[in-house]
């Protein structure tokens, strides 16, 4: 099949852009349209093939292509293309890292969006099942989990091999992975009592007074985190509170293709998170996958709310926060102890943030500390990291991380998500168990 352009297959050497997210017009969610633009971009990637290590995508993609009559696009069975999809779990790493034809090269290959809008069409059409609905769910799930007493008997039954598999059984969650705890009371009844009364010192682009968008799984399964995250800020002498109250950031539904529940997720937060920008607020969270849905997907969601745009404007990653503070020189630097040598595996969804390795260069102001950046997916993803269909490939892509960690031989492993960084401790059976670079910071200061 002959090339979509019949231009020189030439990588763009700009940085990639991304063009907003078109979900309301009719076409995005017209399936002929749809696989249309499919078989222009897979024909692209057949030619390419530099991100067939990057997720199982690719292989399962050229897999099909290799194993056709023609041995190329036109080949393939368009019934098939759903079997690419299933295994994009959105992480944006062929976007940012490896794709040579994304925008503005006119060959416009943006395979995450293109995957996420056939996610949608499939969606709507379809739906998903009970199990991935209540799995994406994460704060009516961790609400519900979190409450007293009910608590005990679910993080027992997390442990108990029948337990498992029932759960496997009914909810499609594998009987080996790791599943996180639940914890009462929450992050934010923990720290209701921020107020965050102080002077403000701007900084860089920091206005210099914080709140915390606590998020689903810190809130109900991770508070010490958001704790460790407001003990850090206040030693800065950062004002610091939570939000005035939250909903999911949306990231659980946007990988599901459930845009209508995305938008129904920000018409709950963005008038609160404007509202407090308007005041002079910024805002911060401790899951990159959180802070990028802020950064990106929504403002490329609703590209005309301004709303969004001002929102977007005041989010930062923790590290790129206190990195902006530390060039401004009101950074604490009064550490009390070393960390040693630290593994560090940065996150996707921190990567394609293009804020740089802030988490090392913060981590490594501690005195007699080295990280060791581990730059390669975790696998995790969510619900890919868990579901039964899904596990064992996920233990496969962590694999090259679990090694990297091990040859390290470091006194601490950690990840900016959680997530990612339990995934990764567990194949490594816990030695070393997974701390996040917050808590190994507040460590650090002796707070």
């Amino acid at each position: 099949m002959a090339d979509p352009i019949s231009e020189k297959r030439e990588g763009n050497l700009e940085a990639p852009t991304r063009h907003p997210l078109d979900w309301t017009n009719p076409e995005f969610m017209d399936q002929q349209a749809l696989d249309a633009e499919l078989e222009r971009v897979f024909n692209i990637c057949h030619g390419c093939r530099r991100c067939v290590s990057l997720c199982h995508a690719f292989p399962t993609l050229f897999d099909l292509i290799d194993e056709s009559k023609t041995m190329e696009i036109d080949g393939v069975d368009k019934a098939d293309y759903p079997k690419v999809t299933e295994q994009c779990y959105l992480c944006d790493l062929c976007y940012q890292t490896k794709c040579p034809y994304t925008p503005p090269h006119p060959w416009n290959v943006d395979f995450p969006h293109l995957m996420l809008r056939a996610k949608a069409v499939a969606f709507e059409r379809d739906g998903v099942p009970l199990s991935a609905k209540i799995l994406s769910n994460t704060r009516m799930v961790g609400k519900l989990a979190s409450i007293p007493v009910v608590v005990q008997t679910i993080n027992a039954a997390n442990h108990n091999k029948l337990a498992r598999k029932l759960l496997e059984k009914t909810m499609d969650v594998d009987a080996d992975a790791r599943v996180p705890s639940y914890y009462t009371p929450s992050a934010r009844k923990r720290l209701k009592a921020l107020d965050g009364i102080g002077e403000a010192r701007p900084a860089g682009r920091t206005r210099g007074k914080l709140a915390i968008f606590a998020t689903c799984y810190c809130d109900y399964c991770d508070p010490i985190v958001v704790e460790d995250l407001a003990a850090v800020m206040m030693h800065n002498a950062i004002p610091t509170r939570l939000v005035e109250q939250e909903s999911c950031c949306g990231m659980p539904k946007f990988e599901l293709g459930d845009l209508q529940t995305v938008k129904k997720y920000k018409e709950r937060n963005i008038p609160v998170l404007a509202k407090m920008a308007r005041d002079g607020w910024d805002f911060t969270a401790a899951i990159p996958s959180c802070v990028l849905m802020f950064k990106q997907e929504l403002p490329l969601m609703f590209p005309d709310d301004a709303e969004v745009a001002l929102v977007r404007d005041r989010f930062f990653d923790p590290f790129e926060y206190l990195a902006e503070r530390h060039k401004a020189g009101l950074l604490a630097t009064d550490f009390k102890q070393s960390l040693g040598k630290v593994a560090w595996q940065v996150p996707c969804h921190q990567r394609v943030q293009k804020i740089g390795p802030k988490t090392r260069d913060i981590l490594q102001l501690a005195p007699d500390t080295e990280v060791v950046t581990i730059e390669r997916c975790s696998g995790h993803d969510g619900t890919y990291g868990v579901k039964h269909a899904t596990y064992a490939l996920s233990r496969k892509l962590a694999k090259p991380v679990e090694s990297r960690v091990a040859q390290a031989q470091a006194d601490h492993f950690t990840s900016d998500c959680p997530m990612a960084g339990n995934h990764i401790a567990h194949g490594l059976g816990d030695k070393p168990a997974a701390e996040h670079p917050l808590s190994l910071l507040r460590k650090a200061y002796g707070v």
